[in-house]
């Protein structure tokens, strides 16, 4: 299936247009017609090999909302003109203890990647959302529910499930105090679910200026991280702090804000932290350092019905494929509230 998109073709030229071929579908497969993709800074970070495995010419996207184009003789849960979404995975090795308990993301034999990966059948490099089309298995693929706006969607099949995960791993639920540290395409995410969650809310940030959209999105209160006084008068409140900071950073002046029991979770950073964590601070007080990676088929459902039954999407700004390179340079600066969401209409253009 011939294809035209927008790739990478090295790690310092500037994305543009791309005619590649989709893999023949399969008799599990659904082929998608991509209405929108969600730009999220792993895209950057690929598109520019800043995690040293990036391989060309890439084409990035894994928060893909589309409509069912057509459907293998083997699919059942999906049929011709179905809202669907595609998130961060499109295969893995479905035997292995982490698959068969739903953390595909966690796969033994790796799962395999909606770009940048290896197809394990024929071990081509998967493209991503930044196409016309995709094709999928029907195992790793989202029902969107209705009533939502698609472009909103897009970045739940990513920031959504990214931040929802831990606070469904942790049962955030009525009565439980969060924190969450950062207010980008993670953070702002983040907000929205625990609140809806009936979690007390609370945003860290170094950025005064922040505290009137943080309540919008759900925050009961702001703390100011660099402001010691603040950080003080949160002392041992929090059941669940997450950690949305994508850079290094110092994580030791929130964990005295846990409570006794309570777990830091990281999920917007991998890398050595630095500097080096007080390990007295979570000793003494049985506190934990987590980390969180996206989460599994079914969580991700179950995060889109949970969505579509509060009425949660993501905030967004809607481009044209043509201003992906301008909007990289934003993403960079954090120059955006919150997730830019490609309309996919524009490679049409």
């Amino acid at each position: 299936m011939k294809v035209l998109g927008y790739a990478a073709q090295s790690s310092t030229s500037p994305l543009g247009l791309f005619n590649f071929e989709r893999r023949a579908a399969r008799s599990d497969d659904v082929v998608i017609e991509i209405l929108y993709c969600g730009v999220c800074h792993t895209d950057l970070h690929l598109a520019r090999n800043d995690l040293g495995f990036s391989t060309y010419p890439l084409v990035p996207g894994h928060e893909i909302v589309g409509r069912v184009l057509s459907t293998g003789a083997d699919v059942k849960k999906f049929a011709t003109g179905d809202i669907v979404g595609v998130g961060c995975m499109v295969d893995s090795c479905q035997h292995c203890a982490f698959c068969a308990t739903g953390l595909e993301q966690n796969c033994l034999e790796g799962a395999v990647f909606t770009y940048n990966g290896v197809d394990r059948i024929n071990n081509q490099t998967t493209y991503g959302g930044y196409s016309e089309k995709i094709v999928v298995s029907e195992k790793f693929i989202l029902k969107i529910p209705s009533g939502l706006d698609l472009a909103g969607v897009a970045p739940l099949l990513c920031a959504g499930i990214t931040t929802w995960s831990p606070l469904h791993h942790w049962n955030v639920g009525k009565g439980s105090r969060v924190a969450v540290i950062g207010l980008g395409g993670l953070g702002h995410m983040a907000l929205k679910l625990a609140k809806a969650l009936g979690a007390d809310v609370t945003l860290f940030t170094r950025s005064p200026g922040k505290e009137q959209d943080a309540r919008r999105l759900g925050a009961d209160q702001v703390v100011i991280s660099s402001d010691a006084q603040q950080m003080l008068a949160v002392s041992g409140q929090f059941d669940l702090i997450i950690d949305t900071v994508p850079y290094v950073h110092d994580v030791n002046p929130y964990t005295p804000t846990l409570r006794v029991g309570g777990t830091l979770v990281l999920v917007g950073y991998l890398g050595e932290l630095k500097p080096a964590v007080n390990s007295a601070v979570l000793v003494l007080g049985g506190k934990s350092i987590a980390g969180s990676f996206i989460g599994g088929i079914a969580e991700t459902q179950a995060m889109l019905d949970f969505c579509g039954e509060h009425g949660i999407t993501s905030d967004i700004e809607i481009i044209s494929i043509e201003d992906i390179n301008d909007a990289y340079e934003r993403v960079q600066k954090s120059d955006v509230k919150y997730r830019f969401v490609v309309d996919l209409a524009s490679l049409k253009s």
